[in-house]
Parts: structure tokens; sequence; C-alpha cells
């Protein structure tokens, strides 16, 4: 079993467990308490992503330039409960960089919101990345923007690689951004 198939089957025994959560901020908390950094399905699936990054069939696209890539790593099929599984790569090292409130350099992808919810497991390639999620930065962990939300991904710190699962593999990029 090639590092692909085997990000897919640890995945498959955590959705059976999520599938019939809402995203939001409880479940996050509860991502975070149960599965966090120091877990045993964490260290698994941030090992076989970065892997996927590094073997190149984990956000291998380009969205704007090197340093702001997805790829669709499985779409939404019964094993996986209908869930999509999805990889972005973010470097805040990104010459399109800003700075945040706290001077911070933050590297902003496209907007776009999520109809059913997000689940997504954020593992920083640099000490001190973080994606923020709609509770606020988070480095290691999980964040779970909750069904109807809609934002920027934003890193700063370095590189983060973002895998998340899709209930039903919806996301959409058809929403005017905030002016």
């Amino acid at each position: 079993m090639g590092n692909r198939d085997e990000l897919i089957q640890c995945s498959i025994p955590f959705l059976r467990e999520v599938k019939d959560m809402t995203p939001g901020a409880e479940m996050e908390r509860w991502l975070n308490q149960k599965y966090g950094e120091g877990s045993q399905l964490y260290q698994d699936l941030a090992r076989l992503i970065k892997l996927g990054v590094e073997e190149g069939w984990a956000a291998n696209q380009e969205v704007e330039g090197p340093n702001y890539r997805r790829s669709r790593i499985l779409e939404p099929v019964p094993e996986t409960f209908q869930f999509s599984i999805t990889a972005v790569y973010m470097n805040s090292t990104d010459p399109r960089r800003f700075k945040d409130e706290d001077d911070h350099d933050v590297l902003r992808g496209q907007y776009h919101g999520h109809p059913y919810g997000e689940l997504n497991l954020v593992v920083p390639l640099d000490k001190g990345a973080e994606l923020r999620g709609l509770q606020g930065w988070q480095g290691p962990g999980w964040t779970a923007p909750d069904p109807g939300s809609r934002h920027y991904p934003e890193v700063r710190g370095g590189a983060v690689i973002a895998l998340f699962y899709l209930p039903a593999g919806r996301i959409s990029y058809d929403f005017a951004a905030p002016s």
C-alpha cells in the first residue's frame, strides 16, 4: 500500500467516528482534546500528508504560485462516508504576504465558503507556523469551520499543510469576498 492509500485508510475510522457530528467551535475543542498533536491519529495523518507533499501527490496544484497549492486527494465515496479529502500547502514567506495586526507576515488564500462545514488538520512545517481558524490562530491541531461559514485561509509564521475533510465534498468559491 502506498502512502496515499495509507492516508485514506487511516482516515476511514476517524471519519466513521465523526460522520454524524456537526463542525463548529464545540467539535473543534473536542477534536483538539481527543486528536490533538500528541495523539496517534494526528501523528499518523501529519506524517502521511507531509510525505504526500514531498512525493507530489498532495497539494501539488498551484493556486497562486508555489507557496499556495492544493489538490483533492479523494472525492467523496461511500468508504469515507461521503467526505472528500483535500490538502493545501501555504507558506507565508510568499512575496504576496501582508502584515497582520501583530506585525506577522500572513499569506491569504482564496475566499470561500463551507456549505456543510469542514474538519481541518493543521500541520505546521515550520516551528510557530499557524493557520487562522474561525476560533483564532491554530498551530498543530484542528479547526472545524461550521456549516455556512465563509473565510479567507490565512497562514503566518511559515509553511503549513492543511489536510481537510469536507462533508459531501462541498466547498464553494462562488461567494463575493467582503470589501
